[in-house]
């Protein structure tokens, strides 16, 4: 059993459907990728799987349990954690403090025995921000700032975590070290989500990649099948040395 699974999810705005039957897993130590064309539905598919998007039909499942009518507060309380494409941190705090915020917001939602500054502590040496962690976030690189937020949603001490573009605005040495560091959380055990347009990234990292054009799935596999399909070269990497 998938730890996450979507089922035939539907998302409509109006008369528009931006999302169309679609299915998705993911899975316990696993990084999973999902790709297409800008407007494809990606964001969409994160925010009906961390219940900000109610679909119009379909199933959201954690664990084999139905939590389609979660709300993100409950969800993220089962183990569920995400970044978004746009930067949402307190510019005007140092990004020690951008980090434990989400500590101290599980403290006052009752988990009392909850040692944030350790935990801080611990999740900034994790995502080797420690030597940054007296900065203001407005002062550092956006790259370093991605980092910033995945770390933040660490705090919650995931099982399930999806990253909107982290990748966006770091340098190549800076996405290595980012790429490093998704290896050794999946490692750990952590069920990964990726939506990223740096495919080279994407085929290095990812088991299995799900591909969205216009709402509809058009395929999932390893990468290899992925590179491979004639579906995905024609709507979204092209030819094969795009991603090599």
């Amino acid at each position: 059993m998938p730890l996450l699974e979507t089922r035939d999810i539907t998302v409509r705005f109006g008369g528009n459907t931006a999302v169309d039957g679609v299915g998705l897993t993911m899975d316990e130590g696993r990084i999973t990728g999902l790709i297409g064309p800008n407007g494809a539905g990606k964001t969409t598919m994160f925010n009906t799987i961390t219940g900000l998007q109610k679909p119009a039909s379909g199933q959201v499942l954690l664990d084999g349990a139905d939590i389609t009518g979660l709300s993100p507060a409950k969800r993220a309380r089962r183990g569920m954690a995400r970044t978004f494409q746009r930067l949402e941190l307190f510019l005007s705090l140092s990004v020690r403090d951008n980090v434990r915020v989400a500590g101290d917001v599980l403290r006052s939602a009752g988990r009392k025995r909850f040692d944030v500054d350790e935990a801080t502590d611990k999740v900034l040496e994790r995502t080797g921000l420690t030597d940054i962690a007296g900065r203001d976030v407005s002062d550092i690189p956006i790259g370093r700032a991605r980092v910033v937020e995945v770390a933040r949603a660490l705090m919650t001490s995931p099982r399930v975590l999806l990253l909107d573009e982290p990748a966006s605005g770091q340098t190549e040495r800076e996405t290595e070290a980012f790429a490093e560091m998704l290896a050794g959380l999946a490692g750990e055990g952590l069920a990964i989500c990726l939506v990223e347009h740096d495919l080279p990234l994407v085929m290095r990292l990812c088991s299995t990649i799900h591909v969205l054009d216009y709402g509809e799935l058009i395929a999932s596999g390893t990468p290899q099948e992925v590179r491979e399909s004639p579906k995905v070269i024609a709507a979204y990497i092209g030819t094969e040395e795009a991603v090599s």
